[in-house]
């Protein structure tokens, strides 16, 4: 399926600027509609706040959330304005994490920015939220780092798994557009569920008969994070976004025990397609 339908969550933090040119380059490249989404949480004053210092604690509370939304907004408008792309604003008042999955639903991909360890929430990003519940794709921009104005280079983390198979679909238009793509499977094994005798081989078939340039490339390093390596080949590679299936095992064992989702999520240098 196309992509004709881009959300972009825009809030207040320095890295916004970044997702939203990321956001921009994509609806550009596939003549898609652009929405802009801020969601404004509700202050939340303490009871014993409240009774010393009376309504003038909500009034400013007020105030400064007005101002925070008019700046998102002047940024996420600025930035259209000589884009080339038709986009649109919206503005919800509510729970974070429950407005974007609701608006989230209706695109076909959102942009979301990498959590970052010193404003976000570390116990529940918006990404790892999003990605488990939407049942759709999220682009994640890193907080650091240039992004590549197009994705001419794209890694595929292929384990064979349903998660997988599905960000391989999620992002088949941009595959398409990508001048080299790497099928990359990680310590492939075999079996009903494993690689095939050339890992990667029928993934690579499959994606060719739609028009992809791609190769098929296998790595055993038994020993290293696996989201490690993936990241690492993606520098080797000089790739523009990793493709990749998330959670395949039990979430809260990766946020416990640390797996590859988590790792990408934390240091990804690069945008990472993720679905679930």
């Amino acid at each position: 399926m196309p992509l004709k339908d881009i959300l972009v969550h825009v809030d207040g933090g320095s890295h916004c600027a970044a997702r939203l040119d990321a956001a921009i380059a994509l609806a550009a490249a596939h003549d898609a509609h652009l929405t802009g989404l801020y969601v404004r949480s509700d202050p939340q004053v303490p009871p014993f706040v409240r009774s010393q210092f009376g309504p003038q604690v909500l009034a400013l509370q007020n105030q400064y959330a007005d101002e925070a939304r008019a700046q998102a907004e002047a940024l996420f408008k600025g930035r259209m304005c000589s884009a080339g792309v038709a986009y649109e604003w919206r503005a919800v008042a509510g729970d974070l994490y429950e407005m974007v999955a609701l608006h989230a639903r209706y695109a076909d991909v959102t942009v979301l920015g990498q959590p970052d360890p010193q404003t976000d929430d570390e116990d529940h990003p918006l990404p790892d939220h999003l990605v488990m519940d939407v049942g759709r794709p999220v682009l994640v921009v890193p907080c650091t780092g240039l992004i590549a104005s197009r994705f001419a280079c794209v890694v595929v983390a292929w384990n064979g798994s349903r998660e997988a198979t599905r960000a391989v679909n999620d992002a088949l238009p941009i595959l398409q557009r990508a001048a080299k793509v790497v099928v990359l499977a990680v310590n492939p094994g075999g079996g009903i569920d494993g690689h095939g005798e050339v890992p990667g081989a029928d993934l690579s078939l499959h994606l060719a008969r739609h028009g992809v340039a791609v190769e098929a490339q296998q790595v055993q390093a038994e020993d290293m994070n696996v989201g490690q390596l993936l990241l690492s080949r993606c520098a080797a590679e000089a790739a523009d976004l990793l493709v990749m299936g998330a959670y395949g095992r039990s979430r809260v064992r990766e946020l416990v025990l640390g797996g590859a989702t988590r790792h990408v999520l934390d240091h990804a240098a690069l945008p990472v397609l993720m679905s679930h």
